[in-house]
């Protein structure tokens, strides 16, 4: 009977690893359709959302957007991108604001988000990967 319980609990363990794969990633990292390129590392995003990076490789300036920290999307985008909850975000930032860097603009909904990457050249943002996106914004896929 013991060893009936441990396969269950091995099974469904490898079940929940299975569904929990990058690719089942609630939120997608969307551009302005006149970047370059079609991935990114986890790694440069989260430089590019902390003002790290501030241009792209071709030398443009780049413009990231974060949404609500209210926004499930944004807890889940904070925690995986940026390895850090939003309350450790709050606190970068304020550090950051008292030396001039100002964090990106917020927007409070996937449209919002969509509309401004969509309507500004080098922009970048995170949107709930159930989200419709026009032509004037593209995905880009993380690369690790």
């Amino acid at each position: 009977m013991r060893r009936v319980l441990v396969s269950f609990v091995l099974a469904a363990g490898l079940a929940v690893l299975a569904t929990s794969s990058p690719a089942a990633t609630p939120f997608r990292v969307i551009v302005h359709h006149e970047v370059k390129g079609g991935k990114i590392s986890r790694a440069a995003l989260s430089s590019i959302f902390l003002k790290q990076a501030p241009k792209w490789g071709d030398g443009s300036v780049i413009a990231p957007v974060d949404q609500s920290v209210r926004s499930e999307v944004r807890r889940t985008f904070s925690g995986d991108v940026l390895l850090q909850g939003i309350a450790e975000v709050q606190i970068y930032w304020q550090r950051r604001m008292s030396s001039g860097v100002t964090p990106p603009p917020v927007k409070i909904t996937d449209d919002d988000v969509v509309a401004f990457v969509g309507s500004t050249p080098g922009a970048i943002g995170y949107v709930s990967a159930t989200t419709a996106l026009p032509d004037t914004v593209k995905t880009i896929e993380l690369a690790d």
